[in-house]
């Protein structure tokens, strides 16, 4: 979750920049093509050197290095981070839980928030427009561990009027990647 960009061989998450990933939303003008390409590297090679970065959208690295960082500065770009294969550690499970709340005041809204910040089996967490306030993704061992997290974490949530879970049988799009 940090990043530097000073020479051609520094990897693009080593330094002591750190991004606060809940922020509001950037109010930032709109991406030129460059931007987007740099974005679009990035999304798939985090790691990628300045040079490489560089060489995948045709810039010297030194001006990927400034484009990177003005992207780091408007918040297109928010942070680092590795993608953890779940299931390395025991969490084999991907759990889809729809939110329903009591009320949708503002207080309920954020005491509700503030509560899944602090649940790391939670790894997603989306305010819904239509039947469900909320979608919950959650990475879970199995059944069991799915059990436990709804006994102590899932329904005592603040706010909580019901609860519908579902359970992910495989994930299509990662098994090609």
């Amino acid at each position: 979750m940090s990043t530097n960009h000073e020479n051609n061989g520094k990897k693009s998450g080593e330094s002591s920049k750190v991004f606060d990933f809940h922020a509001p939303e950037p109010k930032g003008e709109p991406l030129d093509e460059l931007d987007g390409a740099i974005l679009r590297h990035l999304a798939h090679h985090g790691r990628a050197t300045n040079y490489e970065v560089g060489e995948a959208v045709g810039l010297s690295a030194s001006a990927a290095s400034r484009r990177i960082q003005a992207l780091e500065a408007s918040r297109a770009i928010r942070g680092y981070q590795a993608r953890i294969d779940d299931r390395f550690l025991g969490k084999r499970r991907t759990v889809y839980i729809r939110v329903t709340l009591e009320s949708q005041s503002a207080g309920v809204l954020e005491a509700f928030e503030a509560a899944v910040l602090r649940c790391p089996d939670i790894v997603s967490c989306h305010l819904m427009a239509g039947q469900y306030d909320y979608m919950l993704v959650a990475r879970v061992a199995g059944i069991d561990d799915y059990g436990r997290l709804h006994q102590t974490v899932l329904s005592r949530l603040p706010g909580v009027a019901r609860l519908e879970t579902s359970f992910a049988l495989r994930d299509v799009l990662s098994a090609r990647r």
